[in-house]
């Protein structure tokens, strides 16, 4: 990839990649490592013909994430890390019934596994298709759809009780 079309490809999806990326990792600073790791691999020439532009970028993210999650599972600090960076968002500090939403929203994310965490991730903030789902996860569609689907029916049996006290 020469240098414009990389700066073309970092304009269009940089944002979205840093949020995907921020899911993983709950740690702006790593996010933005993972990133920077994802352009100089792009910079490198990884190229899959198979896949179109926003599909390809998306792979190379989760897979840099994963490999990321296993790293920080080997050293044991993965919950510490999540419960300390939850702990210290400075965005939930305004409202009392955004913090409980906020907190709600963000307890139930993690228990779904991560296949279900990263298609669910991948479709609400980044407006991937299942299919470029699919072929970020490198899974059949149907198995992307269906992880939507559980993810969806989980969270909503999470939620429901809170759902049900606002309205």
């Amino acid at each position: 990839m020469d240098d414009a079309e990389l700066e073309k490809a970092y304009d269009a999806h940089a944002p979205g990649l840093f949020r995907y990326l921020l899911g993983f990792t709950k740690c702006e600073a790593d996010a933005r490592d993972l990133l920077q790791d994802l352009f100089i691999k792009l910079a490198r020439g990884v190229k899959d013909p198979a896949l179109n532009q926003k599909a390809l970028v998306y792979r190379i993210a989760h897979n840099l994430a994963i490999d990321w999650l296993r790293r920080q599972a080997a050293r044991g600090d993965v919950k510490q890390r999540l419960l300390g960076e939850l702990d210290s968002n400075p965005q939930c500090s305004h409202n009392p019934d955004s913090d409980l939403l906020a907190t709600s929203f963000t307890s139930a994310m993690q228990t779904l596994p991560e296949e279900q965490l990263a298609v669910v991730q991948l479709r609400l903030f980044d407006g991937l298709t299942f299919e470029e789902i699919a072929a970020v996860q490198d899974v059949p569609l149907n198995t992307a759809a269906s992880r939507w689907h559980y993810a969806i029916e989980k969270l909503r049996f999470i939620l429901r009780p809170l759902y049900e006290e606002i309205i």
